[in-house]
């Protein structure tokens, strides 16, 4: 199943501390509605079953997010939309824009929070969000899907964060911080737990610059070895691109036999790997060169072996 990230815009009305998608002083970059509907209807008949509109905050061109929505539904694409529900300040606000997408055909919304949101945004605006996706005065339309994304780094500092969600009974799952964007800065903590596979489906990511990228979370951040930029649209086409993504080996094999056994195969110890969170861990190795052309070359070869 072909699913990807699409980034409309780069730009943001917040500036969390933790943000994967942007550095320190980040560049807004945007595309042209024109064409980011025609990059949508490109991606409907290369099969893309699911869009993810994500990076910057969506809602700040919630004109255009509604028809890039509309057109989604029209082909027949899953559509989400991440946001830090900066909008949602009254569970009116909140309803009237829901209404809205809701009535665009939008399948899903994702929330963003944590202790780094919401040092800029109040936790009710989540709580006006998701109750305005379970029932809406202003829609006639049955409740959407919603869930909220709880981005934690797993310290005791989050624990009243996650208790709030629980005592306003919300759907939320844990995603770990990725240390890259502004949390590249961030200590690292030993964080330790059974030697697992590590597996990552890499759904890719289309930037507003029509540059794709085979991972939709740090991927863009590895600029010593660009291992995930898959090229530009304007010199191939969306089933080319996803084409580069799906035949790559070595991306097969972090799909299937996952990091940690990569991590193994290339000299780590067992101790190590463990110490490393999953998209940390695919940095050292895949941001290395002189590694990276050794992971290439064995990508067809001795990593084959490597299993149990």
């Amino acid at each position: 199943m072909r699913n990807i990230a699409f980034g409309y815009s780069t730009r943001c009305n917040v500036k969390c501390a933790h943000c994967v998608a942007a550095d320190a002083d980040p560049q807004n970059t945007k595309m042209e509605l024109g064409r980011a509907k025609e990059i949508i209807v490109e991606m409907a008949e290369a099969g893309v079953q699911g869009i993810s509109f994500t990076a910057g905050e969506p809602f700040i061109y919630l004109d255009d997010l509604c028809q890039m929505v509309r057109l989604c539904h029209q082909y027949g694409i899953y559509s989400r939309v991440v946001s830090n529900c900066s909008w949602a300040k009254t569970p009116e606000l909140a309803d009237e824009c829901i209404a809205r997408l809701k009535e665009s055909g939008l399948s899903q919304l994702r929330m963003s929070y944590s202790r780094w949101h919401q040092e800029n945004i109040p936790r009710q605006n989540i709580v006006n969000a998701a109750q305005s996706c379970k029932s809406c005065k202003n829609c006639k339309k049955i409740a959407m899907d919603y869930f909220i994304s709880f981005v934690t780094d797993f310290s005791q500092q989050d624990d009243p964060f996650e208790q709030f969600l629980r005592d306003h009974n919300l759907i939320y799952f844990p995603e770990p911080v990725i240390f890259a964007g502004r949390a590249g800065a961030f200590e690292r903590k030993p964080l330790r737990t059974d030697f697992q596979a590590n597996c990552c489906p890499m759904n890719p990511y289309f930037a507003p610059t029509q540059d794709m990228y085979a991972c939709c979370d740090a991927g863009s951040h590895f600029t010593r070895t660009n291992f995930f930029h898959l090229g530009n649209l304007k010199n191939s086409s969306i089933d080319q691109l996803f084409r580069q993504s799906e035949t790559n080996s070595l991306y097969n094999h972090i799909r299937t036999m996952g990091i940690s056994s990569i991590a193994s195969y290339a000299g780590y110890k067992a101790r190590e790997i463990v110490q490393y969170r999953k998209c940390e861990l695919c940095e050292k190795m895949f941001n290395n060169p002189v590694m990276l052309a050794r992971l290439l070359q064995e990508a067809d070869a001795g990593l084959n072996e490597w299993h149990r």
